[in-house]
């Protein structure tokens, strides 16, 4: 069975909503992705943060998840530290994007049956909500992190453009106009609902 894991990355968090203390907000958002991958099936789940945010791991993280700790969240640095740890397959998402669906990480990882490389355009703005791949990474893809990821710029350094696949887009939550991506009547971001009062 291939071993797959699914990394939450504490990306840098820069606006909060009104009234609520950023490293709070952060912290909500990226506790509720966590529990999203701690509850799917056949995938481990890992989170990849930087020195400065060990602590802010260490709160959200579930006994014996493995925490990355990296110089930086380079995507070819934390995929480098999942096929370290054994793992066939890794997909990386985004710490700010706490009410994606179990559905669309599934989907990210999907195209790895017959592609190295499958990415998830972060909805409404630039970069990238997940990316997934192949372990290890193979050697055309250049380095990159979620927030200047392009599938654009990932599919002409491939090979060939069909070896970069696509999951759905989804909206990470970096400024006020994202807050309509969150829909009440969906279950999930347990913690963020909270901090915004229900």
């Amino acid at each position: 069975m291939t071993r797959r894991v699914v990394v939450a990355v504490l990306v840098p968090v820069r606006w909060a909503p009104p009234g609520v203390e950023i490293g709070r907000w952060r912290a909500a958002l990226a506790e509720d992705v966590v529990d999203l991958l701690r509850g799917l099936a056949q995938v481990d789940a890992a989170i990849a943060v930087t020195g400065e945010d060990a602590g802010l791991a260490e709160a959200i993280s579930w006994p014996g998840m493995p925490v990355y700790r990296v110089g930086s969240l380079r995507a070819g640095e934390i995929f480098a530290e999942a096929a370290a740890d054994g793992y066939q397959q890794a997909a990386l998402v985004a710490g700010d994007a706490p009410n994606l669906p179990g559905l669309t990480v599934g989907k990210l990882l999907r195209p790895l049956t017959t592609r190295p490389l499958a990415v998830a355009r972060a909805d409404g703005g630039p970069g990238l909500v997940g990316v997934a791949a192949a372990l290890p990474v193979p050697s055309w893809l250049p380095d990159f992190d979620l927030d200047e990821g392009d599938p654009g710029a990932l599919r002409r350094a491939a090979e060939r453009p069909e070896h970069v696949g696509s999951a759905p887009e989804w909206r990470r939550l970096r400024t006020p106009d994202d807050l309509h991506a969150l829909d009440p009547a969906v279950e999930g971001w347990d913690v963020t609902r909270a901090l915004l009062g229900g």
